[in-house]
């Protein structure tokens, strides 16, 4: 009987080969008394030697390969060998016990996965992976077990895992590997995010793909629909053959509007922004054509290091993007730490709730430092292109009117000493608290602009945490209470003559899309990859029959109906 597997669709396309099981080697540690320590302790150092300069290789490949934001990853593999925390105990238990280096490494590693793994916050236990990755490294040099290298495979195959650890993603062949699917993971995690980058249909999350697979077996991974096929038969490889042609076809057409404006059938025109992360994600803003970035992550520049950039560091990126979008528009979110991102150089008290803690301008206020010398490196390379600033996680007026405050006091300290900086940046705040969404019309007297993080608004409102999965049914993008707040934000910008774009994933959603032209936003903003299917969706669109449906959009009741109507209104 043919198998199907169910998983999570984390990089879209078809895939069409042969299964190659990439099996983690066997670690087999027996706890020894050694005699010479010393020469013990010096075993230990080489296998981390080795490990590093591996490390270290695998990290100029991907930033050659991919982009330096994709390296950071490798970067943060590189400081787990330093940390002290984890590799002092190591060598303190091979002098003061005796124990072999491999064993007292697994009791130091596992120690802090159990930690990390028991937090309620999916990237915390991702760290926890990636602390088992180098560790198991390590380990593996100890025992003289070779280490699988998938840079190896010569042949065109569908990568089966339990997991994909960042160091084996980065070394996948996209000549070869045409496309993986996973036991675990999901759409945030590292293997996922590597596998967009690289355009390679993956499913994660299946649960039963290495019980299920052989080695050899032929596999479909369609990564539209998070399916896996094992064993199919002619008939259904003919199938997927037609349905691969069909979405590369399709991706060829979207391709001929890379430098089109964004215009819907009856001439209104609404803008297409790129959420980027670091400079190198610029590329394919403008591969995808996009019109504008609409989200600068910054706080890639703060993660996977050990110390907090310097505001040359800063000025040099925010620079950099700014000249590469040649004169577009490129809205750049300050500091937004905490939460599920951590820094933990900052040695930050842990908190019960870090979601609803002290994170992003509640950070920033209190650590103003830290904030002022952004803001600094932003002023000072606002004059190398259309730059616009906003705060994050704002909650009450005087939160954003202290931040507003601190970045024109630094404006001014450096207009007074000298430094250019532009007078046409524009000054926004997201809004993803329900309060600001509901204050909307006093915030819109103060600020330049919105931009609606739905990400985090949608959990807030409906007070359900999006990475718990026993809640996960009430992450509801399209409920009414959502689509509610998004209008009460884009009717107040308008009042005031601004503009209200979005930020969170539901700006590249199909089923939203129709749903936010109906509502009057101003710019979308949206994985680089989402922007050439959302301009072709929104030419097929009729602004003006959109905004006719806005009153029965909002008074409907539940999500389900809004899905049901859009698919009957605009399909």
């Amino acid at each position: 009987m043919r198998s199907h597997l169910k998983g999570i669709g984390a990089s879209a396309g078809i895939a069409i080969a042969k299964a190659y099981r990439l099996e983690e080697p066997e670690l087999k540690i027996v706890k020894k008394n050694i005699g010479d320590r010393d020469a013990e302790k010096r075993r230990l150092e080489q296998a981390i030697s080795q490990s590093k300069a591996e490390l270290e290789k695998i990290k100029e490949y991907v930033n050659r390969e991919l982009g330096a934001d994709k390296a950071e990853i490798l970067a943060a593999h590189l400081l787990v060998l330093n940390d002290p925390e984890l590799i002092n105990p190591v060598f303190d238990r091979i002098s003061t016990e005796g124990v072999n280096a491999e064993f007292a490494l697994k009791e130091s590693a596992d120690r802090f996965v159990s930690m990390l793994e028991s937090m309620d916050n999916e990237y915390m236990r991702e760290r926890a992976k990636d602390i088992r990755d180098v560790t198991n490294r390590v380990t593996a040099h100890l025992l003289g077990v070779q280490i699988p290298d998938p840079s190896l495979i010569s042949e065109e195959v569908v990568i089966i895992a339990e997991d994909l650890t960042p160091s084996d993603t980065a070394q996948l062949n996209r000549r070869y590997v045409k496309g993986f699917a996973t036991d675990i993971g999901g759409r945030t995690s590292h293997s996922a995010i590597m596998a967009r980058t690289l355009e390679i249909p993956a499913v994660v999350g299946t649960k039963q793909a290495t019980s299920s697979i052989e080695y050899g077996a032929v596999v479909i991974v369609d990564g539209l629909e998070g399916e896996v096929i094992i064993d199919p038969s002619p008939e259904t490889i003919a199938q997927y053959e037609a349905k691969k042609v069909q979405y590369e076809t399709q991706k060829a057409e979207w391709a001929k509007l890379v430098h089109e404006p964004t215009v819907t059938k009856d001439g209104v025109h609404v803008e297409l922004a790129a959420n980027i992360g670091t400079p190198a994600d610029v590329k394919s803003v403008l591969e995808n054509g996009g019109e504008s970035v609409g989200l600068y992550r910054t706080e890639f520049l703060y993660m996977g290091k050990d110390r907090l950039p310097t505001e040359e560091e800063q000025f040099t990126a925010y620079k950099t993007v700014l000249e590469k979008m040649n004169g577009k528009p490129v809205v750049v979110r300050t500091l937004d730490i905490g939460g599920d991102k951590e820094l933990p150089y900052l040695n930050l008290p842990k908190e019960m709730n870090p979601f609803l803690g002290f994170r992003a301008i509640r950070l920033c206020l209190e650590e103003q430092a830290i904030f002022r010398t952004q803001l600094r490196a932003l002023l000072r390379a606002s004059s190398y292109g259309n730059l616009k600033i906003m705060f994050p996680m704002i909650a009450t007026v005087s939160e954003f009117r202290e931040a507003k405050s601190i970045l024109l006091e630094e404006k001014e300290k450096l207009l007074a000493s000298g430094v250019r900086v532009s007078d046409q940046i524009e000054i926004g705040m997201m809004v993803e608290i329900p309060s600001t969404a509901v204050m909307a019309d006093q915030f819109a007297k103060e600020v330049d602009f919105f931009s609606i993080g739905t990400n985090d608004l949608i959990q807030y409102t409906l007070a359900a945490d999006r990475m718990n999965e026993r809640v996960a049914y009430l992450y509801q993008p399209y409920n009414p209470a959502i689509l509610r707040l998004i209008s009460m934000v884009i009717d107040a910008a308008h009042k005031e003559g601004k503009w209200a774009g979005m930020c969170g994933e539901m700006a590249g959603d199909p089923i939203a899309i129709p749903l936010l032209l109906s509502l009057g936003l101003d710019e979308f903003s949206m994985s680089a990859t989402s922007i050439l299917p959302a301009r072709a969706q929104i030419k097929e669109l009729s602004s003006e029959h959109a905004i006719s449906v806005k009153g029965a959009v909002l008074s409907m009741k539940t999500s389900e109906e809004v899905i049901e109507f859009v698919k009957r209104t605009f399909n």
